[in-house]
């Protein structure tokens, strides 16, 4: 069997542990059975920058049937509960080609968020990584999507009540974006941001964490292929890099 790790580009400086990776085309997906939704996603964002033309979104929402029925979302979960399918690669990331945008809407991708958040800063952050990523000082941006699930909490759920698996769907408490960018001179930088899954204010800024804590929220290593010292992480401040909204 083919390591994905060898094959996947956006796989490069390594990803979490989880219980199974499910590659795409354009991104790479951990998927979490127990949470019957990505445990985190991975993308290098719209890798084909070199195409001239930008396809429609497809807003073709559908299940993945690489996954077993028993272990995944299926449309009648969403319908009716209140929570957005939140993107978790974001459709406007992968826009260069069809089949690159379609992909995006595989339910696999998608987590319950709520429309206040997922409309919100939480848009802004996307945005704000795809103006970073069009500077031409930078090469490429990597960029690591996990739901968070806090255990001293409620976890609430969705689900399809007439799905004979009975199949109910965590609602995350939060949600982790790790942006890796890497420069024209090879030089990586690093910014982890932490944002509650609800109506959110202020900067972004505001919500910049540090990486080795979310990680033991998420359980494990994000970019575990990059020693530490070759590592530019950015804890608490924006700096120069991310002065972008």
């Amino acid at each position: 069997m083919n390591d994905p790790f060898q094959i996947q580009r956006e796989l490069r400086y390594g990803a979490p542990v989880c219980d199974e990776i499910l590659t795409g085309r354009y991104f790479t997906i951990g998927y979490s059975w127990f949470f019957r939704q990505a445990k985190w996603v991975l993308e290098i964002v719209n890798p084909n920058a070199k195409f001239e033309w930008q396809t429609q979104r497809n807003d073709n929402f559908r299940a993945d049937i690489r996954i077993p029925r028993r272990f995944r979302a299926g449309l009648n979960a969403y319908k009716g509960s209140g929570y957005d399918r939140g993107h978790l690669v974001s459709s406007a990331n992968q826009d260069e080609l069809d089949v690159q945008n379609s992909e995006t809407f595989l339910l696999s991708n998608m987590s319950p968020q709520k429309p206040e958040f997922n409309r919100g800063l939480w848009r802004e952050l996307e945005m704000a990584i795809r103006k970073l990523n069009d500077r031409k000082d930078i090469l490429e941006t990597y960029v690591l999507t996990a739901p968070v699930f806090y255990f001293d909490k409620t976890i609430e759920t969705i689900g399809d009540k007439t799905d004979k698996y009975g199949i109910d769907v965590p609602i995350p408490h939060a949600f982790v974006k790790s942006v890796l960018a890497e420069d024209r001179r090879g030089r990586l930088n690093l910014w982890t941001f932490e944002m509650e899954n609800k109506k959110l204010t202020g900067k972004l800024e505001d919500y910049l964490a540090v990486t080795y804590d979310v990680e033991q929220k998420v359980g494990g290593r994000f970019w575990d292929r990059v020693a530490g010292p070759d590592l530019h992480i950015q804890k608490s401040k924006p700096g120069k890099m991310w002065k972008l909204a």
